[in-house]
């Protein structure tokens, strides 16, 4: 893999403490799939009657565990479930050699787990284009079985990582009706980041009863407002999985629930953020705030074409407050746009303002504000009400060292 020297200067000063999910254990091991001394292989095992929802890479060539785990979304929760996850190895692009490894790992997970096949979910993640020797993640299975513990999610997290240089939790615990609620989620993600997914592994579980119909409406709603409003270099892979499952231990329905639906959003929202606070190479955080659309699909669109201009990235990098970058990335977006209504601020530094440069402009304060480790955006583009935040980061030569040789 691609070399990755230091932990991102944008990494949270530490892993949270998650709380313990009851009814879900976790194991960890290094089965050797492709690096050497660390983890590589994850196994959580879920209860009986546990819901689980998921949402997938609109990729074209997604990978066989992919289209594994979409095939087997909504099915019946009477029985236990499973998740297994291979890092190091995308199984991407593999043909029926990666088909067979997925039958293969479900198969040899439903024996040793004694549940059914049709209940385990796999994902892997790594380089594309090579087959899975998935031998080794079958071998290491009863120890992993014999390793579960509800309390080892935090070691889940450091076996997903690729190029990932911190491990990514997030938790909320609230009260519904009295009664204790909880939610942990681990993500994985620091490259090939882009909205339909990115190259992201998450997995988000909690303990609140949730029909399977509502977990994945929930589920659905909030990725578009935070996963799929994240990029780092525009590139979406083959393999995004995001699966979430609700164990129901804690006696709490919380189907209805719009607080239990807000504390998830609020774990979505701060795992995505920390993945592209892991942006290769990244060294700066960008909100990019856009107000004023014709619409909020067209909001979003200006905020990802400025987000994956690598002109507005670079000179983000070096500090440079360019709005001109940013005046042409909303002109080549293809959504709805007047030059005479634009206006353009960075921070609270009004830099643009309905199609000229501001009276007030001061390239000294712009320039302070780009100094910093978080960057703000703001554009009103003053012909509607649509509006969309997106987030990313900067792009530096950080990023060229690690993805130059990622196959080494």
């Amino acid at each position: 893999m691609g070399k990755v020297s230091a932990v991102s200067p944008l990494a949270p000063d530490h892993f949270p403490q998650l709380p313990v999910i009851e009814g879900v254990r976790f194991a960890t091991i290094a089965a050797g799939v492709r690096y050497q001394g660390r983890t590589d292989v994850m196994l959580a095992v879920l209860a009986p009657g546990s819901t689980v929802a998921g949402a997938f890479t609109t990729s074209a060539t997604r990978a066989a565990p992919v289209l594994d785990c979409q095939a087997k979304i909504g099915g019946v929760s009477e029985d236990g479930a499973a998740i297994l996850v291979n890092s190091g190895n995308a199984n991407a692009f593999t043909g029926k050699n990666g088909v067979a490894a997925v039958e293969a790992i479900t198969a040899a997970v439903a024996e040793v787990c004694g549940i059914s096949q049709s209940r385990v979910f796999t994902s892997s993640t790594g380089v594309i284009g090579e087959p899975l020797p998935h031998e080794r993640v079958t071998a290491v299975l009863p120890q992993l079985q014999s390793k579960l513990d509800p309390e080892g999610i935090s070691d889940a997290a450091k076996a997903i990582m690729t190029t990932d240089t911190f491990p990514k939790g997030a938790r909320e615990e609230i009260e519904i009706d009295g009664k204790a609620v909880s939610i942990a989620g681990i993500a994985k993600g620091s490259g090939m980041i882009a909205p339909d997914m990115a190259t992201m592994l998450v997995y988000i579980f909690t303990d609140a009863i949730v029909s399977q119909s509502a977990l994945q409406k929930m589920l659905s709603r909030h990725t578009e407002t935070t996963f799929n409003c994240i990029t780092v270099d525009s590139d979406t892979s083959t393999s995004d999985s995001l699966i979430l499952a609700a164990t129901g231990a804690s006696g709490v329905d919380a189907s209805e629930s719009d607080a239990f639906s807000d504390a998830l959003y609020r774990v979505m929202l701060n795992l995505a953020h920390q993945v592209v606070q892991d942006g290769e190479g990244a060294t700066k955080f960008v909100e990019i705030a856009v107000t004023g659309a014709a619409t909020d699909e067209d909001a979003k669109i200006h905020g990802m074409a400025i987000a994956n201009s690598p002109l507005i990235k670079t000179a983000i990098a070096g500090q440079d407050p360019n709005w001109g970058r940013v005046v042409m990335a909303i002109g080549k977006s293809g959504a709805a746009a007047d030059r005479d209504r634009l206006s353009i601020r960075f921070g609270d530094i009004e830099v643009a303002k309905e199609g000229w440069r501001s009276p007030n402009y001061s390239e000294e304060a712009a320039a302070a504000h780009m100094k910093g480790q978080n960057i703000v955006i703001g554009v009103d583009l003053g012909i509607g009400e649509g509006k969309a935040t997106v987030w990313t980061c900067d792009l530096t030569h950080g990023y060229i060292d690690i993805n130059a040789d990622y196959r080494s």
